[in-house]
């Protein structure tokens, strides 16, 4: 019965995944059809010594460093603050959660336009009212914008996974340690943070997956300027096919994103396994 469904399936991913891996050993682009046949390995190679390659790869790392750091940290201390209660704590649980329903072309669009810009953004009035001069954030420092955008974009999902397992916590540990004359501080890291942990790796382990492949984010925002100092892996792959229309470099630098993609996959699930075991 599942025979269907799984060749489907199959089809899906392998074919893609196939071609991928061929075009990546051939002279393939889109400007020049007389170039043409069989590469080798040569499209690896010239991907590979490229330094804009290395500034990706760098990049990357930066960002999803970056964005787990402010995620996971934030939506932990936020999910405590909501566990307690305090006056409209409804209200500020759909409000904390509400960015992660916002498309990333349009929340990107939003910082870009209403809170970033140098002139007319509320960032730029705020800077102005304090008699501060204005910053051009994407110019000046575009790969901590684009990590300020993606982690508002994410830190819902930290919060929501966060929030369900501090609510998890047995009451009467906190109130065994309250009467034993523990502070907030000590229970916090004696009580609530040894419970999350199985709930931080899970969260740490989806956003990883997800943020390697971040591109709508810079598309709209920085173009992966400037230079490459906001490019990541996948707008360098982006750039390579469909703005330089070197297929075959861009199939390789494909082959290259997935191998690191899986090799982030599987440390990640091993991580994952050895918390759900303890």
């Amino acid at each position: 019965m599942l025979a269907p469904a799984v060749f489907v399936l199959l089809v899906w991913s392998v074919v893609p995944l196939v071609l991928t891996l061929w075009y990546s050993f051939q002279n393939y682009n889109l400007v020049d059809p007389t170039l043409h046949g069989f590469a080798g390995v040569n499209n690896y190679w010239y991907l590979l010594s490229d330094p804009d390659f290395l500034q990706s790869l760098l990049n990357t790392a930066i960002l999803v460093i970056g964005v787990l750091v402010i995620s996971v940290g934030g939506g932990t201390l936020l999910a405590v603050l909501y566990d307690q209660e305090f006056v409209g704590r409804g209200v500020a649980r759909v409000l904390v959660i509400s960015p992660f329903f916002v498309m990333p072309t349009v929340s990107a669009l939003l910082w870009k336009n209403l809170m970033l810009h140098p002139i007319y953004g509320v960032y730029s009035w705020m800077m102005r009212a304090v008699g501060l001069t204005p910053i051009d954030w994407l110019q000046r420092f575009p790969m901590l914008t684009v990590m300020m955008i993606v982690a508002w974009e994410w830190l819902p999902f930290a919060v929501l996974i966060l929030l369900t397992a501090v609510q998890s916590l047995d009451a009467e540990q906190k109130e065994a340690a309250l009467l034993d004359g523990a502070g907030p501080v000590a229970r916090f890291f004696h009580i609530v943070l040894p419970h999350l942990s199985r709930a931080i790796a899970v969260v740490i382990m989806i956003e990883t997956i997800y943020l390697l492949t971040i591109f709508a984010e810079i598309m709209v925002t920085t173009a992966g300027g400037p230079g490459v100092a906001s490019t990541n892996l996948a707008y360098l792959i982006y750039s390579r096919a469909l703005l330089q229309f070197d297929v075959g470099g861009a199939s390789a630098g494909g082959v290259i994103a997935i191998v690191i993609a899986n090799i982030a996959a599987a440390f990640l699930v091993r991580a994952v396994a050895r918390h759900l075991e303890v």
